[in-house]
């Protein structure tokens, strides 16, 4: 969460003069901060009493079944069903993404013409549980499904936090049918989410506005969806499937591009300064990401060697620890992962990961480092830690690391004081 003086997008956006539009979940500001100095409207939550059929597997705790039953800790869902008295005029099973899609479209068609906007939508999907309505569901061939990484056999060269993910949500008898219809139903969550996109798109299309904006659109991180056997994500392993997310871009048409498809490593952090030169923007703050314009003008090569990501915590740090409910802790769908970050062994150990194209390198307190060989081990099940035979290769990724840490550990303002 931002502390009340941090740099952030979307307020030195509304500072240049941008109309700043948000829809859709705050996991970015605290909430006794106030979002006045982030946007100009925070679309409202959802009235769920203003519509007849209203869907929310987080709050709907039944589709789980019994705790014994081997279905209880695995997210899935499958298909939600419209009911049986389903309202003609409504075009969907409602829920909260649906809410502010919506209320962006209305937006886009009424958007104040003097003021250039920026619409931040923050969706909940294809987040678990993994479930969602037709078409979509219904849209995905099962047998074009790409096959899962499979479980995990020796755990002693992996984190310890996946062992103990695995032993709690006990998919361990799950069949490849099974896994294939939970990454099946997470491929529908993501095809209405590109469905979303293609309305977004439209309205701005409709409006003249389309070819003067920039897009992109991304996620926050991947998800298991039965890789090695578990569901979910975690907070301090860097599995790709958890870290290497798509970005889309589509610049402005007056930006020169080469349309394609980039194998470029990229960091969040490029994210924010590609709209810092967009919108000529200069942030007044020492930061470390480095604009993508050039790579989607088809300068591919030589924009990172290396990517970074941390997670996890020290020992004794329980405000890095996710809350857990005071009662039905053990029934409660997030248990097999987030009672392990409130452990004091090593399962929930502060790490960081470097990452080139062939080779990822991660330092663990606690408990083993990781390396892995990329072109010969792709999906990451060798640690070859310690091996004479990648020397050469964990020295450089340390180095890198040290690096990273000299560059970015410490920055000064760039705001004088009175002294």
């Amino acid at each position: 969460m931002l502390q009340s003086d941090e740099p952030n997008l979307l307020r030195f956006l509304k500072e240049a003069g941008y109309f700043v539009w948000w829809g859709g979940k705050n996991d970015l500001v605290p909430g006794q901060f106030g979002l006045e100095q982030y946007c100009d409207v925070k679309h409202p939550h959802p009235d769920r009493k203003s519509r007849s059929v209203w869907s929310d597997l987080h709050r709907q705790d039944n589709w789980r079944g019994r705790p014994e039953e081997d279905r209880f800790f695995s997210f899935y869902y499958g298909k939600i069903e419209k009911p049986v008295n389903f309202p003609q005029e409504e075009q969907f099973v409602y829920d909260g993404d649906w809410h502010h899609i919506l209320g962006a479209l209305t937006f886009i068609r009424k958007a104040p013409r003097e003021r250039p906007f920026c619409i931040f939508l923050s969706l909940g999907f294809p987040h678990p549980p993994y479930g969602v309505e037709d078409p979509w569901y219904s849209q995905v061939q099962r047998d074009k499904v790409p096959a899962r990484i499979q479980t995990i056999q020796d755990w002693s060269k992996k984190p310890s936090i996946l062992k103990g993910i695995y032993d709690h949500q006990r998919l361990w008898d799950w069949t490849e049918e099974r896994w294939q219809e939970l990454s099946a139903t997470y491929y529908g969550m993501c095809a209405r989410v590109d469905y979303q996109l293609g309305m977004i798109l439209g309205a701005l299309k409709e409006t003249g506005q389309y070819d003067d904006t920039a897009l992109f659109f991304f996620a926050d991180h991947g998800d298991f969806t039965g890789d090695y056997g578990l569901v979910e994500k975690t907070q301090n392993t860097f599995e790709d499937c958890l870290t290497r997310v798509p970005l889309v871009i589509k610049p402005p048409k007056n930006v020169p591009i080469h349309p394609g498809v980039r194998d470029t490593l990229a960091e969040l952090v490029d994210f924010t300064a590609t709209v810092y030169e967009l919108a000529g923007i200069q942030p007044g703050y020492t930061h470390f990401g480095q604009s993508l314009l050039p790579v989607i003008a088809g300068a591919d090569q030589g924009h990172r060697e290396a990517v970074f990501c941390e997670g996890g915590r020290i020992h004794g740090e329980e405000q890095a620890m996710e809350p857990m409910p005071e009662t039905g802790l053990e029934n409660w769908l997030y248990y097999p992962r987030v009672h392990l970050q409130h452990s004091e062994g090593p399962e929930h150990t502060k790490a960081v990961m470097c990452r080139t194209k062939d080779f990822k390198y991660v330092h663990r307190l606690y408990e083993r480092d990781e390396l892995y060989d990329l072109q010969s081990d792709p999906v990451e099940l060798d640690n070859r830690i310690g091996d004479p035979g990648l020397a050469p290769v964990e020295n450089d990724l340390k180095e890198r690391l040290m690096n990273f840490f000299l560059e970015t550990g410490d920055v000064v303002p760039f705001r004088l004081d009175k002294r």
